[in-house]
């Protein structure tokens, strides 16, 4: 028990610091420090800081295989609900995909991708799963997709920046993006 609780502090006072001030200018005293645990212990568990690095990235900005399936499965339920409805079956996705990331980790996403390969592949597999999803979710509620598949994609790919880039966006303007209304956008522009 101790340790996962260690391990789980570790990664929280990493998450808090590497999306402060970001990961070159963070030392991993000032992680232990900060998760109450001996220096000694966060190598016990993450041999290199880039360990903990990769391990923020792959835990806590996970989707599932089993979420993805729940997040299809509802994108399916409701899509078949409301035919014709694009709108409707993006923002449902919206609500349903089990994004795993907070508004931190998405900070240290975009922050580090530029410099950490791992973080980039992660960024990138997290876009083509929800790009996946919002065309699969645009093709049910189009009953097999009225436009033409490059259209479907850019729509896709459009909600998914959308999805991801939100918190990014809000940080440096304060605006908040709403996906519901980008939603309405695209089923308008696919007719």
């Amino acid at each position: 028990m101790y340790r996962q609780t260690a391990r789980t502090r570790i990664l929280d006072a990493a998450e808090e610091l590497f999306s402060g001030g970001g990961y070159d200018a963070t030392p991993t005293a000032r992680i232990a420090e900060l998760a109450g645990v001996p220096k000694g212990l966060l190598f016990h568990y993450f041999p290199r800081k880039i360990d903990v690095l990769i391990s923020l990235v792959d835990e806590r900005t996970l989707v599932t295989e089993h979420d993805a399936e729940d997040a299809e499965d509802a994108v399916e339920r409701g899509a078949a609900a409301a035919p014709g409805d694009a709108a409707g079956a993006l923002s449902r996705l919206a609500r349903r995909l089990p994004l795993h990331a907070s508004p931190a980790m998405r900070r240290i996403l975009f922050r580090e991708a530029d410099t950490h390969l791992s973080v980039r592949e992660r960024l990138g597999r997290l876009n083509a799963e929800i790009i996946t999803r919002a065309r699969f979710a645009l093709e049910l509620a189009m009953l097999g997709g009225r436009g033409d598949a490059a259209r479907l994609e850019a729509a896709a790919a459009t909600f998914a920046a959308v999805l991801l880039y939100q918190e990014s966006i809000c940080q440096l303007t304060g605006h908040h993006i709403d996906p519901d209304a980008v939603a309405e956008l695209i089923a308008h522009a696919l007719g």
